[in-house]
């Protein structure tokens, strides 16, 4: 299969960058205005000290407008979540984010990335079909408020 690697080109002043602790509060702000089910900001507290998890911001003018959080695990990558504020959606920032992730995956000498969506999330897993993820199974009643099953995808690297 091709590589789905493009120059994909977002708004001119988007950065791309390592979350830092200084910016828990605002993610964990967009995560409650974004999820019917957000994490809590003790997971992103706790997350920012592994070696083996990390979440990169998308951000425009200083203002946080995504981000996207992975783990790596041993010779794969699980895809943690992608989050765009509704205000900066059609910009290309998930496809630069999942691009930056996959490439972060391949480097560490990942062969495959997971992730979990929700079956009725129909434009993520547009985007992840489009980049050569494919379902696996469904966990069932995976996500909550509402319950729904869980579509794991994974995407050879």
């Amino acid at each position: 299969m091709k590589s789905m690697k493009k120059d994909i080109t977002g708004p001119p002043n988007l950065v791309i960058r390592p979350m830092t602790v200084s910016d828990i509060d605002r993610v964990v702000l967009l995560e409650q205005q974004l999820f019917t089910d957000p994490w809590p900001k003790l997971a992103f507290e706790q997350d920012a000290d592994s070696e083996n998890i990390g979440f990169l911001i998308a951000e425009i003018d200083g203002a946080i407008c995504g981000y996207a959080g992975y783990m790596l695990f041993l010779g794969g990558a699980h895809l943690i979540n992608i989050a765009v504020a509704s205000e900066y959606r059609g910009k290309s920032i998930a496809k630069i984010l999942l691009n930056h992730i996959l490439e972060i995956a391949k480097t560490a000498g990942c062969v495959n990335i997971f992730l979990d969506v929700r079956p009725s999330n129909e434009a993520a897993i547009g985007l992840y079909r489009k980049y050569g993820f494919y379902e696996l199974f469904k966990r069932p009643n995976y996500y909550y408020s509402p319950v729904e099953d869980a579509l794991v995808m994974v995407k050879n690297l």
